[in-house]
């Protein structure tokens, strides 16, 4: 008996075991799950996590994410109201707000990604195509300080008009886009212009200009620096010559007084003993003149010899 029972009653416990495993199941935080039976949705969505239980073989449960999820588009080429070509790429959040009609419509994430690719993407050309493409790129009109141009100092460059501008259009987009998706019971949470380029060509073009405008900005700060370096010198040959000029003056002045002083001692010494200053001038024009080897023809009575004369051999 006890060994029918035993084996019966290992039976029951297994069972037991695989009706609990097959009926309970675990919600994570960032699930969701819808209960179906035979294919139809069964009651409500289960959001709260937990442990939760169901009819164990004849009920499935399908987990959907709860938390935000990302979709990245692809980068296109898209023409703006004044005929820019530029590439676009955007990227987008979303959520599941209604797993009911996620499950009856998308049913999974790689099929909804799909929606989104095909909703998303033409509202963002809709909306860029619909405007030039300063209102994709700044969100205001407020003048831009480091750009000057070069033809006139005190002319600004062109200053756009910003009526929308980027943020606004990403609203637009997420409104426009967020209508289709309610459907599919997705919110789309917030889409986001992740880059905004030219094309190729443009983009070379673009870079050429720029490369241009700030060869003409350093021509001019180079023609600047050359005028500037121009005056300096200027000022300094000009302070050079009044510096060589008070110099000169300086030096003639002083160059005057001694001579003054010069021959007012002469005149003094010639006023004293003007035989002796005759006899001293006298002699300093032999010692320069009458050399070694000089040789001078004089007449016995020239007054150039006169201190020769008186002298006894």
């Amino acid at each position: 008996m006890n060994s029918i029972i035993k084996p019966l009653f290992l039976i029951v416990v297994a069972v037991a075991v695989l009706l609990t495993y097959s009926s309970a199941y675990i919600v994570d935080e960032t699930e969701q799950v819808v209960i179906t039976q035979f294919g139809r949705v069964v009651g409500q969505p289960i959001t709260e996590p937990g442990l939760k239980f169901k009819l164990p073989f004849f009920q499935i449960a399908n987990f959907f994410p709860n938390n935000l999820l990302t979709w990245d588009g692809d980068p296109g080429q898209v023409p703006t109201k004044d005929k820019t070509y530029i590439w676009v790429d955007t990227f987008a959040r979303w959520k599941i707000v209604d797993p009911v009609k996620y499950f009856q419509t998308v049913n999974n994430e790689l099929a909804a990604i799909e929606r989104l690719d095909d909703i998303i993407d033409p509202a963002m050309r809709n909306l860029v195509t619909s405007y030039p493409l300063v209102e994709s790129v700044r969100n205001t009109d407020r003048p831009m300080d480091t750009f000057e141009s070069v033809v006139d100092e005190n002319r600004k460059r062109v200053q756009y008009k910003i009526n929308l501008g980027r943020d606004e259009i990403t609203k637009r987009i997420v409104k426009q886009a967020g209508e289709k998706l309610v459907q599919f019971g997705i919110e789309l949470v917030d889409v986001k212009i992740k880059r905004i380029n030219y094309i190729e060509n443009v983009r070379q073009a673009v870079y050429n200009r720029m490369i241009a405008e700030r060869n003409q900005i350093a021509e001019k700060y180079r023609a600047e620096g050359m005028g500037e370096a121009s005056n300096i010198r200027g000022e300094k040959e000009k302070e050079l010559q009044v510096i060589k000029s008070q110099a000169y003056k300086d030096a003639q002045k002083i160059k005057g007084d001694a001579d003054a002083t010069a021959t007012k001692i002469y005149a003094d010494a010639y006023g004293a003993d003007p035989d002796f200053y005759a006899f001293v001038k006298t002699m300093e024009v032999y010692k320069k003149t009458m050399k070694k080897d000089s040789t001078l023809i004089l007449s016995t009575d020239s007054d150039f010899m006169k201190y020769f004369k008186g002298i006894e051999r």
